[in-house]
């Protein structure tokens, strides 16, 4: 578990992708506390840079994303982590994945539906 989290201050990034479609679903950053707790428990936790503290996907919501592997890179300054994502989306705006706008005649686009409805599950906060 020898990552390089030095380089960036502290965290690694971590790309989060769907295990079965390959679709990358967030980004986020992981210190070495978030890394060690998305091991040790199975499920995706992270850094939270505004927040300055730990937490795990889906905490609030219940859409977690459980782990099924994890990589590095050549550098060992980022991490793919492949997951299951348990509940209808990963992106707090309502959508399967944070990467649901497409840019378009240089204008950016949404893409796909939402696949849930935000303030239900936050209720009214994200």
């Amino acid at each position: 578990m020898d990552l390089d989290f030095d380089k960036a201050g502290g965290l690694v990034t971590a790309v989060i992708q769907d295990h079965a479609s390959g679709r990358v679903l967030m980004v986020g950053y992981m210190n070495e506390a978030a890394f060690r707790q998305t091991v040790e428990t199975g499920f995706a936790t992270f850094y939270s840079r505004s927040r300055r503290k730990l937490w795990m996907k889906g905490e609030t919501s219940g859409h977690r994303l459980a782990v099924k592997s994890i990589s590095t890179d050549c550098d060992r300054d980022a991490v793919l982590v492949q997951v299951e994502a348990l509940g209808p989306g990963v992106c707090h705006n309502g959508y399967r994945s944070c990467f649901y706008r497409s840019l378009s005649e240089g204008r950016w686009v949404e893409s796909e539906a939402p696949s849930y409805v935000p303030g239900a599950v936050y209720g009214g906060q994200k």
